[in-house]
């Protein structure tokens, strides 16, 4: 089946590069205008990826990703200006995946695009047929519906958020550097830095730590990484 993806920006030269080169790989691609139309189109629709644009008419590229967040867990790559580094921080704190800095090179584009597919294919694939359901503690998460429990009462996660969490409680006490969680969670082709991964864990503790500032389950090991316990 085709991957399908919705592609956000108000500069509809840049929409139409971008719609043109996914297409010749042969995916399906929506194309939206403003934040209020990407809006729609991703509450009707399920996409394999969203491509977003930091700066929008009618609603910004950060809110869209937040409300869009409140409903699903679709991987979001936000398009952020050159050298706006806070950009890029705040795209990850509103629950984007990644982030891909303007001016791009389509190719790069591509790449950033099969990799999260890719990643989330081989994810599904390495799970299919399992128990599917892990437990520890009062954690419990469904790997097939990609589901997270605590206490039985469920939380809702980004699918970097969850597949991170999912590694870090399968081998408990191991300590994970922030470039083994970039190489084994965004890939080892990765541009991006230890700033992402910061952002990360501290979006995943304030959603399921009962005080993020003293971590019951994602543990800090000052100087080294991030464990579970």
């Amino acid at each position: 089946m085709a991957k399908r993806v919705l592609v956000v920006d108000d500069e509809k030269l840049i929409v139409k590069g971008i719609r043109f080169s996914l297409e010749q790989d042969g995916m399906e691609v929506d194309c939206a205008y403003d934040g209020q139309e990407a809006l729609d189109l991703a509450t009707a629709n399920n996409y394999d990826m969203i491509l977003l644009d930091v700066m929008l008419p009618k609603m910004d590229g950060f809110e869209v990703c937040q409300r869009i967040r409140e409903f699903s867990n679709m991987p979001i790559v936000m398009l952020t200006a050159k050298g706006d580094d806070m950009d890029k921080i705040l795209g990850l704190e509103y629950g984007a995946d990644d982030y891909i800095t303007k001016p791009f090179n389509i190719l790069e584009v591509k790449a950033r695009i099969k990799a999260i597919m890719r990643r989330t294919s081989n994810y599904n694939t390495e799970n299919a047929g399992n128990a599917g359901v892990i437990v520890n503690g009062d954690i419990k998460m469904d790997t097939d519906s990609r589901r997270l429990f605590i206490n039985d009462k469920e939380y809702n996660l980004t699918s970097i958020e969850f597949e991170m969490l999912l590694l870090l409680i399968k081998n408990p006490g191991k300590v994970y550097s922030r470039d083994n969680l970039l190489e084994t969670i965004w890939g080892s082709d990765y541009p991006g830095d230890a700033r992402t991964v910061d952002v990360h864990v501290r979006r995943l503790r304030e959603k399921i730590e009962p005080d993020p500032s003293e971590p019951k389950y994602v543990h800090t090991k000052w100087g080294v990484g991030y464990y579970y316990q």
